[in-house]
């Protein structure tokens, strides 16, 4: 690890949906290795989609992390605002021979594609346009990166070890499009070089997009971040956990009342360990994390351990704060418990869903309020 400059991490979401748990995920270990190595952890939201991206996912996204109480240092880096900034490193690269103009059409690549397809090979862009020197008047073209075609590349990855490819498997892939709007690969590059990212942490699903963005860093002769790239986290079944499945968002466990602290020590748990701990209070999160002892297999969710880690902050938590936590969850989700029942409550669950919409599903008893279970169909995953 280089010693001789400040730690800046960054997590860089598309408010294109509800925050993913694998997301949440993403970003407290971005934070806790900042702040373990007092360092910078920074917030990049990626809006360059411009059809997909929307407002109200950002403020989701935003409300999501300080409700699980990952705090940022700068004000939130939006990325359609380096856009400029982005097309002028195509330039450079192009100007300087790295890049080059592509001007096939769509049915010329189509083409290409099914003749590959035929030849039950990966698809890779021929290079056919590679070495057209002369501008082409009156026709669109994209603006392709000049990959290495020779030879291997190692990546020394902090979580993987050393991944290793063949330099003629990358294609030379597109960094400015048809309209002249950059690609996720070139934006990425350029804006983790110019926020000073140190360290590239995310999920293990961006393995080949490092290796093309590492070429962009050696092209431009900019101080290399380094990478680490976590295991996805999978369903139950074993199966890579997509935004359509159960659970898939910190919303569906926020809106049955897991606490933030207890999703955050579960996130914290699920890929990562220290010695047989299992609870850390933020402190000792802090303190301990590394990314050495970031498993390198994929993650399943425990929905069990999930509830268990929930009982156990639902019960350590004072009775002022989880009254206050309780009266925030009912009118969030516009559930009513009588003013009366404020003062003096003791909570028996495992979710704040438990919590009915009236009295008539709770009773005082001696000086606490017990609070049914609901079925378990109300239950993630139930």
């Amino acid at each position: 690890m280089n010693t001789n400059r400040i730690v800046i991490t960054r997590f860089a979401p598309s408010p294109t949906g509800n925050l993913h748990i694998g997301g949440a995920r993403t970003a407290l270990f971005n934070w806790l290795f900042a702040k373990n190595q007092k360092g910078k952890f920074l917030l990049r939201i990626e809006d360059t989609d411009t059809q997909r991206s929307k407002n109200e996912f950002y403020e989701q996204i935003i409300s999501t992390l300080k409700w699980l109480e990952i705090n940022w240092d700068e004000e939130p880096y939006i990325q359609s605002n380096n856009i400029k900034s982005h097309v002028n490193i195509a330039n450079i690269l192009l100007k300087n021979g790295h890049a080059y103009k592509c001007y096939c059409t769509e049915k010329e690549l189509e083409d290409e594609k099914k003749l590959y397809l035929e030849k039950k090979i990966p698809y890779t862009y021929s290079k056919k346009c590679r070495n057209i020197l002369e501008n082409i008047d009156n026709k669109s073209f994209v603006v392709r990166f000049k990959s290495k075609i020779e030879g291997k590349t190692v990546l020394k990855d902090l979580v993987q070890g050393n991944i290793e490819i063949n330099n003629n498997t990358i294609e030379d892939f597109v960094i400015l499009r048809k309209d002249n709007k950059p690609t996720y690969n070139l934006s990425a590059a350029v804006d983790d070089y110019q926020m000073k990212i140190t360290h590239v942490i995310r999920g293990d699903d961006h393995k080949i997009n490092a290796f093309k963005q590492v070429q962009i860093f050696e092209r431009m002769n900019w101080k290399m971040p380094e990478y680490a790239h976590i295991p996805l986290i999978h369903s139950k079944e074993g199966k890579k956990l997509s935004k359509r499945d159960d659970a898939s968002t910190v919303e569906d466990y926020k809106k049955i009342g897991i606490l933030p602290e207890a999703l955050r020590n579960y996130l914290l748990r699920l890929g990562w360990s220290y010695k047989d701990k299992e609870i850390f209070t933020e402190e000792e999160s802090i303190k301990f994390f590394n990314l050495k002892n970031i498993g390198k297999s994929p993650s399943k969710l425990d929905f069990d351990r999930i509830k268990s880690i929930n009982e156990f902050y639902i019960k350590s938590t004072k009775d002022d704060i989880l009254i206050e936590k309780l009266i925030n969850y009912s009118k969030l989700y516009k559930k009513e418990i009588p003013k009366q029942f404020y003062e003096t409550i003791k909570i028996n669950l495992s979710f704040l869903v438990n919590l009915p919409p009236g009295i008539p599903n709770l009773f005082l008893h001696s000086s606490f309020i017990v609070f049914f279970f609901l079925p378990t169909s109300v239950m993630i995953g139930g």
